[in-house]
């Protein structure tokens, strides 16, 4: 029964002087109800609960969810640090005498994050309502993240090899590396899907400006940061009074201390964050595995779409050529 009706019904029965027109609450068209209760029609005289298609929000300016900004914000710096690690790793190489051939190899480990568009559908359509759409991908990959790299911390070394006798196992660190990026973009994926129902439509703006501050912060944190505190001739020259043959922090460490940061946050937010879940039908349309595979293949036919495609498949051949170059000067 639409307010309308009931407005109508509740009218009638007023002029008309029926025995049971208590029953109905008086609903005005001027002023839409959130909630109108008439108890014709349902046996027992149980009462009809009519809610509004959409629910009522106050314009909030961002002081009111600043809280939600700064936790995408950690968000977006925990998801830089594996892509700047991953961008160390080379020049590391470079100083274990690896190939140019071997560091061409190992720039596959960024292709998760060209091709991220193949799992996000899945990512978008299989969650547990009960914990949350995205806290249901957030958290697991999360976890799995920082117990991966505390594995890895006590393995690394060996993956780096000893720069002396024994040279890096560049293929076990490009498939190290890789799964850090899965797992680093498939969290890209679940952060921007939360951002647009973590903040109200006047803020969801800021969610942009937190990937990009966020995520180059994260990037600068593991790879500029590292790489100076990782090395012994800066630490030498700017950080220490006596001269040490290694620098203050190794890689072993850097992936042991985002490791921990990773479990310690994880967990803050799947305890203290909850999702609105009250949004997710109004400004999200859950829809099934295939239908969303469906819809993507849709957006991908669109010209547009299909020559921004062709743009990002002529830069990977680019890459191709990359590797193929430093093959022929190794030769």
């Amino acid at each position: 029964m639409s307010p309308a009706i009931a407005a109508k019904e509740g009218g009638r029965q007023r002029r008309a002087g029926s025995h049971h027109h208590h029953h109905c609450l008086d609903v005005r068209s001027e002023a839409p109800p959130s909630l109108a209760l008439c108890g014709d029609g349902l046996p027992g005289g149980e009462a009809e609960v009519l809610l509004p298609s959409e629910p009522e929000r106050r314009a909030r300016g961002y002081r009111a969810e600043l809280g939600s900004i700064l936790l995408l914000l950690v968000l977006y710096v925990l998801q830089g640090i594996p892509l700047g690690l991953a961008g160390s790793v080379p020049l590391i190489l470079q100083s274990r005498s690896a190939s140019y051939t071997d560091q061409a190899f190992f720039s596959f480990v960024f292709w998760p994050f060209s091709f991220k568009l193949l799992w996000a559908p899945l990512v978008d359509a299989v969650y547990l309502r009960g914990f949350g759409r995205r806290k249901s991908w957030l958290v697991p990959t999360q976890y799995v993240l920082g117990l991966f790299m505390i594995y890895m911390s006590t393995q690394v070394d060996v993956l780096l090899g000893d720069g002396e006798g024994r040279g890096p196992d560049v293929v076990a660190l490009t498939g190290t590396f890789f799964f850090f990026e899965f797992l680093a973009a498939t969290q890209d994926i679940a952060v921007d899907g939360w951002a647009l129902t973590m903040l109200s439509r006047e803020n969801v703006g800021y969610a942009s400006t937190c990937n990009s501050v966020g995520q180059t912060a994260g990037y600068f944190l593991g790879n500029v940061l590292f790489l100076a505190l990782e090395s012994s001739s800066f630490c030498n020259k700017y950080l220490r009074f006596q001269p040490q043959p290694r620098g203050i922090v190794t890689l072993s460490d850097f992936l042991f201390f985002w490791g921990a940061v990773f479990l310690i946050t994880t967990t803050l937010v799947a305890l203290l964050k909850k999702e609105t879940k009250e949004l997710i039908p109004t400004k999200e349309e859950t829809k099934g595995i295939t239908d969303t595979y469906r819809l993507l293949f849709s957006i991908i036919k669109m010209p547009a779409v299909l020559t921004f495609c062709l743009l990002i498949l002529t830069a990977k051949i680019t890459a191709w050529s990359g590797i193929c170059f430093f093959g022929m000067v190794d030769s």
